[in-house]
């Protein structure tokens, strides 16, 4: 006996489930990546220059172990192509395990590598190596979750159920932060001989949880349409580089959000800690502003799909260049209510206001026979210029100042200042309809992005 109406779902409430299905899946790939990669950049600061770097000058120490964290952000484009490849050609959904699941086992076995006191050079050697590998994996995560999302969102609200990707970043710093608040409570020698392998290796519980999840969802409807047609790109990078404006505009949009949270996460915990605060007092003030941008992220994506992604986006570069020196004389002030305010201010809500609409913006830039590869490089290449390298350059800077906070601060300025250039370049896409798509900086839609 045929079943009933009543027992099946309706088609629009089954859309919904795996709509929301889908976000949560982002929320988890993204709260993992960025917990493994935050829990790195905070360890690094406190600990790594010592275990791993020994030998040198403390400056030298951090910088180097900065250097690792930047091979990292180096391997991301890598991971976008191949991951973008693959994920063009054969899913999303398969990927997206794959890049999950390698992800949070190298963090896993960072948790385990011996220290340069007991193998030498081999390991900073394997250290690095691990990196390279989260480098890789996150190139290839971050574009298929968010497109995922926004492809099974249709052309209402995307910017909204996108921003679930995106609440992933101050969900993983907030997780990250609370872990190793409560690490850094041991006593100096006990942190330093195993106190700092407690959270990579409970980023197997995050990692568990989030292909769990995963597993669950179904493939994207827009990807699932060209694959019936049959009209994948054979090459999607080539595709990609054959008209690169798209490309080069989602890599400059993405600088100034990342500069930000590089700097005002990662590298502040050394700079803070080096004028004075105390680890806890800086990781407090982290996990407060993580609180504050998991609500601003979604009112600031929600707000791109009324007012336009790029106001939005430029209002965010605009405040976050204003209050680029007022939050390092905050930070300066060695109060620690105004640390958090400064970080607040920053972090917060400057950056989330950036960061918000690019899940959505890097998304509707490219047709869906490309997107994976677009977005994912897209992002990927912001990462790298906006994030990988901020530390590093940062502490040089700093050290090469007199310990002053004001090249922190150009950063800053210099970062905003890309991605508002940028934007001059972008026209808006929050009422593209995806399966149509016009790529932004193009007049009219590239060739090999319309669909057959």
């Amino acid at each position: 006996m045929p079943p009933s109406p009543i027992a099946s779902p309706p088609p629009a409430r089954e859309r919904t489930r795996q709509l929301r299905r889908v976000a949560l899946s982002g929320l988890l790939g993204t709260a993992v990546e960025f917990y493994d990669f935050l829990v790195y950049g905070t360890v690094a600061a406190l600990v790594f220059g010592d275990l791993f770097f020994p030998g040198t000058d403390p400056a030298v120490a951090t910088i180097a172990a900065f250097g690792a964290f930047a091979a990292g952000y180096v391997a991301r484009p890598l991971g976008g192509v191949v991951f973008g490849h693959f994920g063009d050609r054969l899913g999303r959904k398969s990927m997206l395990l794959l890049t999950m699941g390698l992800m949070g086992g190298a963090s896993f076995l960072i948790g385990l590598l011996p220290t340069y006191d007991t193998i030498g050079v081999w390991a900073p050697v394997l250290l690095i190596t691990l990196r390279v590998v989260q480098g890789v994996a996150i190139g290839g995560e971050w574009g298929g979750a968010t497109l995922m999302v926004v492809e099974h969102a249709g052309e209402r609200r995307r910017g909204l159920w996108s921003s679930f990707t995106q609440m992933g970043a101050p969900l993983g710093s907030l997780l990250s932060s609370l872990v190793v608040t409560l690490v850094v409570a041991l006593p100096r020698d006990q942190f330093t001989a195993w106190g700092w392998r407690v959270p990579f290796l409970l980023g197997v519980v995050l990692l568990g949880v989030g292909l769990f999840v995963r597993l669950k969802v179904v493939e994207s409807p827009l990807f699932a349409a060209v694959r019936k047609d049959r009209a994948e790109a054979r090459l999607p990078v080539l595709d990609v580089l054959r008209r690169p404006r798209p490309l080069l505009l989602a890599c400059g949009v993405g600088i100034g959000a990342f500069t930000a949270q590089s700097l005002l996460t990662s590298y502040l915990i050394a700079y803070a800690t080096g004028i004075g605060y105390t680890r806890p007092q800086v990781l407090t003030a982290l996990t407060v502003s993580a609180c504050v941008a998991l609500v601003v992220l979604p009112a600031a994506s929600a707000l791109s799909d009324r007012a336009g992604r790029r106001p939005v986006v430029l209002a965010g570069a605009v405040a976050c260049a204003a209050l680029a020196f007022p939050v390092l004389a905050l930070v300066d002030s060695r109060s620690p209510g105004l640390l958090i305010l400064a970080v607040v201010l920053g972090h917060g809500i400057a950056q989330s206001v950036m960061y918000g609409p690019l899940g959505a913006l890097l998304t509707e830039m490219f047709g869906t026979r490309v997107r994976y590869t677009g977005a994912s490089l897209g992002y990927q290449g912001a990462t790298l210029v906006g994030a990988g390298f901020s530390p590093m350059i940062a502490g040089s800077l700093v050290a090469a100042h007199g310990g002053s906070g004001t090249p922190v601060a150009l950063l800053l300025c210099g970062g905003a200042a890309i991605t508002a250039l940028t934007l001059l370049f972008l026209r808006e896409t929050h009422t593209d309809p995806l399966t149509e798509p016009a790529p932004a900086g193009h007049r009219a839609p590239a060739k090999e992005d319309v669909p057959s």
